[in-house]
């Protein structure tokens, strides 16, 4: 399939299904749709191989499992050609969930969730800012998300 895959109405109405409920049973998305169980299939097959539709996760309400801090950290590199070495790092840090490539003032915005401020001030001062790579950094707490959503298709 190739990279120029057209959506229609159809395919739209699916991703909206799935993007409200990823478990949807495709023929219940069928019979809302008066379609097929077959054709919700070939077009879910068809999105996935077009790259549009991409894997299916759970979400997990990380403040339930008592992670109450997200910080956006942005960080500036010694070295641009540091990056690559600096993101291998940043994967194997479980407080790590998001890194961004920005502009502006930032080589990478990355989000992080802890448990607590001394659980983020720890792995601020024994694990970020040690890095060579890490000339400094600039944290944003997060006090609430009001909005939490995917783009409407």
């Amino acid at each position: 399939m190739h990279d120029k895959y057209q959506i229609d109405t159809v395919d739209r109405q699916i991703l909206n299904y799935l993007l409200s409920d990823a478990r949807m049973p495709y023929l219940e998305i069928a019979r809302k749709l008066v379609v097929s169980g077959g054709t919700i299939h070939q077009r879910i097959e068809k999105l996935k191989e077009a790259n549009i539709l991409v894997g299916s996760e759970a979400k997990i309400n990380l403040k339930a499992l008592g992670y109450d801090v997200t910080v956006f950290l942005g960080i500036h590199l010694k070295s641009s050609k540091d990056l690559g070495k600096l993101l291998e790092k940043l994967k194997s840090f479980p407080e790590v969930l998001e890194a961004h490539f920005t502009t502006g003032n930032y080589a990478l915005l990355v989000k992080i969730c802890t448990r607590n401020i001394s659980d983020f001030h720890r792995f601020l001062v024994e694990k970020l800012q040690p890095l060579e790579e890490v000339h400094a950094t600039e944290s944003f707490i997060s006090l609430d998300q009001p909005i939490d959503k995917n783009i409407s298709v």
